[in-house]
């Protein structure tokens, strides 16, 4: 067992800026950061465009990114979320510099890449790396810094609330319990504080661009400890994730290629965006997501086309060299040939529902970066916002937790008397195998009945379907040893269950959100 004043669940862009600058804040507190895999692996790395933010006032606006963002929301964000965040954007953005972030400039100027829904070129990027190079940064400044402690490769099991205590309860979040990935441990680390920062939850979907650990872990454990998850039903698919698999991974082609002159293709090789949207090949992701699901459905196909042989091959070279080269490793020369893409899962646009702090319904629990509800995407997130959010709302909450740990805290004894989890026997081959076949089942009942076009019968025959795959996942928990494995897909399970109810609630259709039923 451990103690910290703080504990952080996730290490990518949110969970490193809130641990960095809490830590230089309140140099006397203790910070201890949990990683499900390596620090470096989170979705974050992944994260090719950049990050949204006003930097050049002579072409661009804090009004105009707030109105980018609130269209491509179909006005469904919260407005005044939407203007501190876009406000605060260029401060948090020059942090991350002074912490070592170096960012593609043009001149003496940030260069600035363009996207879909964007009326300006916004995106401060590094190449076609961007969340990979940010992730290097936040590392190494983090690891500086003497009061932050880091567990790697440990997986959340649940958090600690009243729940678990059989003393006086003061009705707040008390910590975590977490699995080790190696030895399968079971680790009690209470906290005053506890962060989630845990990323996404692609992984219920067959395709997606977000890696394997992106199992809604926080999301699951959020739902058991009975806190407030909002809008699970607006899952952004993203249009251009490269078909063939890369090593068993949805390997992401960066919208920003569509910003320089890339066009999509159908089968045949005709340019379809005419066809669905004036915007064209930019048009906000909703959008492009369901033309190519669309196409794909009418020429009865499995991939679309994204058409890059018309950008001048430097620019390519310059601008997205981790791409050519990905493509080049299976054949495809992009500088010549088209590239096949289809869309996949890329970001849930709900989450544990917050306030502007980072604060959830749970006291002493908060949530930042895409695993939180801020209410900044609305039913459509903004390309590149996702950077943005996390980076304004990791600043708010370290402020906020600085402030309250500066008041009376519960006392050490208290955290003592919370119990150690209690284990159970081995678990078999068998189990083990079992609980892979789960997980793909349940993959593919959310790909089939749960994607970017939903209807009421579908909805009703994931529900049914996701039901047998629950009491499955729970004879498993309640027979046999917890592991990392069985761990994940309780999580995508509780996840999975929130997504397919909360999409029967809503009727109408709105950004990401659509039911064939509404049309």
């Amino acid at each position: 067992m451990m103690h910290a004043d703080v504990l952080v669940v996730g290490t990518g862009i949110a969970g490193l800026s809130f641990a960095v600058r809490l830590a230089e804040r309140c140099p006397e507190k203790q910070i201890i950061m949990i990683s499900k895999r390596d620090l470096l692996e989170s979705n974050t790395k992944y994260a090719q465009g950049g990050i949204a933010v006003v930097s050049n006032f002579t072409n661009d606006s804090y009004a105009d990114h707030v109105d980018d963002t609130l269209k491509a929301s179909d006005y469904t964000s919260d407005p005044d979320v939407v203007d501190f965040v876009v406000r605060e954007g260029p401060k948090r953005v020059q942090e991350l510099m002074d912490w070592g972030a170096q960012f593609d400039k043009k001149g003496t100027s940030l260069h600035l890449g363009k996207e879909g829904g964007h009326s300006a070129e916004r995106i401060v990027h590094h190449k076609d790396q961007s969340g990979l190079h940010i992730q290097h940064a936040l590392i190494a400044k983090a690891r500086s810094l003497p009061n932050i402690t880091f567990f790697e490769n440990f997986s959340l099991v649940d958090l600690i609330t009243d729940h678990h205590l059989s003393t006086t309860a003061h009705g707040k979040c008390y910590g975590a319990y977490v699995i080790s990935i190696e030895d399968e441990r079971i680790v009690k680390i209470t906290s005053q504080l506890t962060v989630l920062s845990t990323g996404g939850a692609g992984q219920v979907y067959a395709h997606t661009t977000n890696p394997n650990a992106a199992t809604g872990d926080g999301l699951g454990a959020a739902y058991r400890a009975k806190v407030r998850v909002e809008n699970l039903h607006f899952v952004q698919f993203h249009p251009t994730a490269l078909f063939p698999k890369v090593d068993g991974n949805t390997f992401l082609i960066t919208e920003a290629m569509r910003g320089v002159g890339g066009v999509l293709r159908n089968i045949d090789g005709e340019a379809f965006m005419k066809d669905y949207d004036e915007r064209l090949d930019l048009a906000p992701r909703d959008v492009v997501s369901r033309a190519i699901h669309s196409e794909m459905k009418k020429h009865q196909t499995s991939h679309v086309f994204l058409d890059a042989t018309n950008i001048d091959k430097s620019k390519l070279q310059q601008e997205f060299p981790n791409i050519m080269a990905t493509c080049l490793d299976i054949g495809i020369d992009i500088t010549k040939a088209y590239i096949p893409v289809l869309p996949a899962a890329h970001y849930i646009c709900g989450g544990i529902d917050v306030n502007e702090h980072g604060q959830s319904s749970l006291p002493g629990l908060y949530a930042i970066g895409e695993c939180s509800h801020t209410g900044l995407h609305g039913a459509n997130r903004l390309a590149s916002n996702s950077l943005l959010e996390a980076l304004v709302y990791a600043a708010r909450a370290a402020e906020h937790a600085a402030n309250t740990l500066s008041e009376p805290l519960l006392p050490k004894s208290f955290f003592d008397a919370i119990p150690a989890w209690l284990g159970t026997e081995d678990v078999s081959n068998e189990r083990v195998k079992r609980i892979s076949l789960l997980r793909q089942e349940l993959q593919g009942i959310m790909s089939q009945h749960v994607g970017i076009v939903k209807s009421g019968e579908s909805l009703r025959q994931a529900e049914k379907a996701l039901h047998d795959v629950y009491m499955s996942t729970k004879a498993l928990y309640q027979e046999d040893k917890l592991t990392p494995q069985l761990t994940t897909l309780r999580n995508l399970v509780s996840v999975a269950y929130l997504m397919i109810k909360q999409s029967q609630k809503y009727t109408k259709n709105k950004g990401v959100y659509f039911n064939q039923d509404y049309v």
